[in-house]
């Protein structure tokens, strides 16, 4: 069953790689209406499934995720020239609300219609929703003639003369490739707690019920993250604290270890999910800081193909580690571990650029 997220988890992370070019030439708004209407689809497919393999299908067709995310955390940054780190987690706090909202959702809307009819509803839910929203975003500053921050038509000139690394220059660079191997170790046991963490609850006793909300608490701490830390990136520096994200991740993955009852449990899943939320909002911030904001729907989507592999193989390995040895012990010492090297990796790229 892990492999179910897994694979969407891919899909959507990679397809960034096409959407976020797509939405660099032809808009951003354009690109996530299709991608929430494919949702919506894919939501309604996974409803009428009759078998895992169909299962997998709707989930593994599911590139909706991956053409509206990246297109639209890549709209934000070229608004802001000040405070971008907030801007960014304010933007991608809707992954935290969603995560807090959608699985007691999803848990009572099952006892009491069934599966089958709670799939059909949220994907309802995400086309009337996700679809409207997606209308309403603006590109980029400078179709109005604004510069970031609303600043005047001048300085907005000014940009377009300085427009930013091309994806050559980025890809060839050492931040990116930095920033690329920390994200994929990173992401390697990132989600596995995402997966893992109702059936380890309930492997220690506690209730289905309350096993669910310990994926809320993840959204709650994400959706604070996202907030708090974004506009404390602002007067730290975004880099310095990409890399505390990854440090605080690893630590809370060991806790993780050491946990069995609920509110021990629920303290890792809000501790875990302020670090996870901090580290979705930053990475925006963190390209648009590297390379400019020509080409950072590319860049993002590019980035994000790291995400992608550790999402593909980190929770579904978990999965058939537990299934082998009957324990969760390996898959969350793992998941540390690579969070460890995740902040090792950053550190290094930090400190190599504040090098004289």
């Amino acid at each position: 069953m892990s492999l179910v997220f897994a694979l969407a988890g891919f899909l959507y992370f990679s397809v960034g790689s096409i959407s976020g070019p797509l939405a660099d030439r032809f808009g951003s708004r354009r690109l996530a209406f299709i991608g929430m209407i494919m949702i919506g689809t894919d939501l309604v497919a996974a409803s009428v499934a009759q078998s895992l393999l169909q299962v997998y299908s709707a989930y593994g067709l599911g590139l909706g995720v991956g053409c509206s995310y990246v297109p639209a955390v890549g709209a934000v940054p070229r608004w802001f020239a000040r405070r971008r780190g907030l801007a960014s987690g304010i933007a991608s706090s809707g992954i935290g609300f969603g995560t807090l909202i959608v699985p007691p959702l999803a848990s009572l809307l099952i006892t009491d219609v069934g599966w089958r009819e709670t799939y059909l509803i949220l994907g309802v839910l995400a086309v009337i929703a996700g679809a409207g929203m997606a209308l309403l975003i603006e590109n980029d500053p400078r179709d109005r003639g604004l510069g970031p921050d609303g600043d005047p038509p001048q300085l907005a000139s000014t940009l377009l003369r300085v427009p930013g690394a091309s994806i050559k220059e980025a890809l060839r660079s050492r931040q990116f490739i930095g920033l690329y191997a920390a994200c994929l170790f990173c992401a390697f046991g990132v989600f596995v707690p995402f997966v893992h963490l109702v059936p380890y609850a309930t492997d220690h006793g506690i209730a289905p019920a309350s096993a669910a909300l310990l994926v809320s608490a993840i959204g709650i701490g994400s959706a604070l993250g996202r907030f708090l830390l974004g506009g404390l990136a602002d007067r730290l520096g975004c880099e310095l604290s990409l890399v505390a994200m990854f440090a605080c991740m690893a630590l809370s993955l060991f806790a993780w270890a050491l946990s069995a009852g609920f509110w021990p449990l629920a303290g890792f899943a809000l501790v875990f999910g302020i670090a996870y939320g901090g580290w979705v909002a930053l990475l925006p911030a963190v390209v648009m800081d590297y390379f400019g904001g020509r080409n950072i729907g590319s860049l993002i989507g590019i980035l994000y193909t790291s995400a992608g592999f550790g999402t593909l193989i980190g929770p579904a390995a978990a999965g058939f580690a537990f299934d082998f040895a009957h324990s969760y012990l390996t898959p969350i010492l793992t998941s540390a571990i690579c969070n460890v090297i995740a902040a090792i990796v950053m550190a290094v790229v930090a400190r190599a650029r504040t090098r004289p």
